[in-house]
């Protein structure tokens, strides 16, 4: 029996620092990291993720689903996925990565996948093994690591964070669902492309019936007029200044807009939605 040891990472903050802390804490694994690309990713998550790969000093793997995110929306009606109905992650993040451990897994080998879950965030649950001898764990959990020491391993390693956290709180795809409404605007504005898109692909979808649109209660047709961009940014700087606000002092760590301001300035928690895989 061979044991084999694999890293998923999203090209987000949590499992870029899971993936040094065990290059640097554990050299004595073998570890195969991946990244489960659809085809619909961020420029800046493929940029960040040949960063890491110079600092991990050697390759991720890429792992591709076959069938792109287009296929998969013929075969679900054309309707887009949604928080309710979450075919993306079932068909273009967990199955790749099923099909990629099979042949190990059915030849008997031990398959631990390590998941970048924090000891911060009791509420989260990582991927459940459907195989014997596949084992998930979650090392950050484990070592009672938090978001600050996240932050601090990305910072002392030279990686930092990839460029999207200038605007955008999560990592995924262009058009993933969890966005918000601000970082909708900004897709438009930094990935005008990208949001012509996912509008072709929001307009297609509610002329097949789809009952969900990618923002929560409106296309992203009405989202972009004027008025409407004017009145999401505006609600933006309130909620902003709001919550900084709320953020303590602390004059080790001068407030920067990074991704511990950007998580706060969201209102979101930064775990919710992420695929289980990699977590974030």
């Amino acid at each position: 029996m061979t044991e084999r040891h694999v890293l998923g990472i999203s090209g987000g903050k949590d499992s870029a620092a899971l993936a040094i802390y065990m290059r640097d804490r554990h050299p004595e694994l073998d570890i195969d990291y991946f990244f489960t690309d659809t085809g619909e990713e961020l420029p800046e998550v493929k940029e960040f993720l040949d960063k890491l790969e110079g600092y991990l000093g050697k390759p991720i793997v890429r792992l591709n689903p076959g069938r792109d995110f287009r296929f998969w929306l013929q075969q679900y009606n054309h309707f887009l996925p949604s928080p309710q109905v979450r075919w993306c992650t079932r068909m273009l993040k967990l199955k790749p990565f099923e099909e990629w451990v099979k042949p190990w897994l059915a030849a008997g080998d031990k398959v631990t996948s390590y998941v970048a879950i924090r000891a911060d965030e009791e509420y989260r649950e990582g991927y459940s093994s459907k195989s014997e001898n596949l084992y998930v764990r979650l090392p950050f959990r484990e070592a009672g690591i938090n978001k600050a020491e996240v932050i601090d391993i990305l910072e002392s390693s030279g990686v930092g964070y990839p460029k999207y956290y200038e605007w955008r709180s999560r990592s995924g795809c262009t058009f993933c669902f969890f966005q918000q409404k601000i970082e909708w605007v900004r897709l438009r504005e930094r990935h005008p492309d990208a949001y012509e898109a996912a509008k072709a692909l929001e307009k297609d979808a509610l002329e097949h019936g789809s009952p969900f649109t990618w923002s929560k209660g409106e296309s992203l047709s009405d989202l972009e007029h004027p008025a409407r961009i004017m009145e999401i940014k505006s609600e933006y700087e309130i909620r902003r200044a709001r919550r900084r606000s709320n953020i303590p002092v602390n004059p080790l760590r001068p407030i920067t807009h990074t991704i511990d301001d950007i998580d706060d300035i969201y209102g979101e928690d930064d775990g919710n939605g992420a695929c289980l895989i990699c977590h974030k």
